[in-house]
């Protein structure tokens, strides 16, 4: 599950590394491009939602084993896409993989693994989602230098493969079991203040987050004009950050958990406002988006811990509502980021992203309030 995890993060993530060739190949603009982040986003989305109720009555395994197929599928039909309708279809196909995945992979990781070890369990998850952030972007950048895009995305096909097998083999049948009527209705949660502050929170962090992430590509190559050498090693400087961050976080949340939260869009969003002005200096640039990745890449481990914080017994359910949100946040992000990008430059892309972020943090900010009023 920790390699399909891998893989689908790898998948969501490699337009943005191959935003510029994409583009050129199709004949469209770079921001139209961008999209296939939203597309994914919001099927992603109607299938997270959808999932509670499909798990009711299908085992787990049946579910995980149908969603890595789709993903096993969608790469040969992005790299062998003639027009953009069909790029865009496999791109639809990673999304349901991904809102299918994530929302079963609380259920999965309660089923595979004894109680204590749950927590354990999902940090594991976790750290295939870490990994493939720090080798996605480079990744796709060098191949794609090599082999083109469509090599690049026709690269994920056979490790996909390799996921389904193994997880084919290994996993156990999970088979569904009877549950309370309603329980499926992640909407139910909302009531709680504290709960609909931090998912509130949460959707525009990453909101504010993929506004600038998905159109770092342009941004390198028009405004700090880096080769694909030099553009590969700053995404590789900004994964291998965000591991090093997913690693340093669990001591930061057990010092102070909700300033920890807040710190961190803080932090995002500053270095948002300093690229603007230092945009054109490589070494700034370089130190700007480790900053960035260090933070960013930690915050999900932060958020996954505040959603078993606060919502003990209903995990499934309260993760099956924040990857909908996740993944609304990240689609909204794309496409706003990418009609600025398109209309007014990069400049207002990135302010935009710093102002999201800012509201994230007060949003953070306000659902500390919220838990302290609770335990008053």
């Amino acid at each position: 599950m920790t390699l399909c995890a891998f893989v689908l993060v790898a998948s969501e993530f490699m337009p943005v590394s191959l935003l510029t060739p994409v583009a050129a190949d199709l004949n469209i603009s770079e921001g139209l491009a961008g999209q296939a982040i939203s597309v994914s986003g919001v099927f992603a989305v109607l299938t997270s939602l959808s999932i509670p109720a499909l798990a009711g009555r299908m085992s787990r395994k049946t579910l995980l084993l149908w969603m890595t197929g789709l993903m096993f599928l969608s790469g040969p039909i992005i790299a062998l896409a003639p027009n953009y309708a069909t790029y865009m279809a496999g791109r639809v196909l990673i999304g349901v993989a991904i809102g299918g995945f994530w929302s079963m992979s609380a259920a999965a990781a309660i089923r595979l693994v004894p109680a204590p070890q749950v927590p354990r369990a999902l940090a594991i998850f976790n750290g295939g989602n870490a990994l493939a952030m720090v080798v996605a972007a480079p990744l796709g950048s060098y191949l794609g230098a090599i082999i083109g895009w469509r090599g690049a995305f026709f690269c994920l096909a056979p490790v996909a493969l390799l996921a389904f097998v193994w997880q084919w083999v290994s996993l156990p049948a999970m088979k569904a079991e009877e549950r309370p009527a309603g329980s499926g209705n992640v909407f139910r949660l909302l009531k709680n203040p504290l709960v609909a502050l931090g998912m509130a929170a949460v959707s525009i962090f990453f909101m504010g987050q993929f506004t600038l992430f998905t159109y770092l590509r342009p941004f390198l190559e028009t405004v700090t004009r880096v080769e694909v050498s030099t553009l590969s090693f700053i995404l590789l400087t900004l994964g291998v950050a965000g591991f090093i961050g997913t690693i340093l976080i669990g001591a930061f949340l057990k010092r102070s958990f909700y300033g920890t939260l807040i710190a961190i869009p803080l932090l995002m969003a500053m270095a948002a406002v300093t690229l603007i002005a230092f945009g054109s200096w490589v070494a700034a640039v370089v130190a700007l988006l480790g900053i960035w990745g260090l933070v960013a890449t930690a915050a999900p481990v932060g958020w996954w811990t505040w959603v078993a914080r606060t919502m003990p017994e209903n995990t499934e359910a309260g993760g099956g509502l924040m990857v909908a949100a996740v993944q609304l946040a990240i689609g909204l992000g794309s496409t706003v980021g990418g009609l600025l990008f398109d209309m007014s430059g990069y400049q207002s892309t990135f302010l935009v992203s710093a102002v999201l972020l800012l509201i994230s943090a007060f949003l953070a900010f306000l659902a500390s309030r919220a838990e302290r009023a609770q335990k008053v």
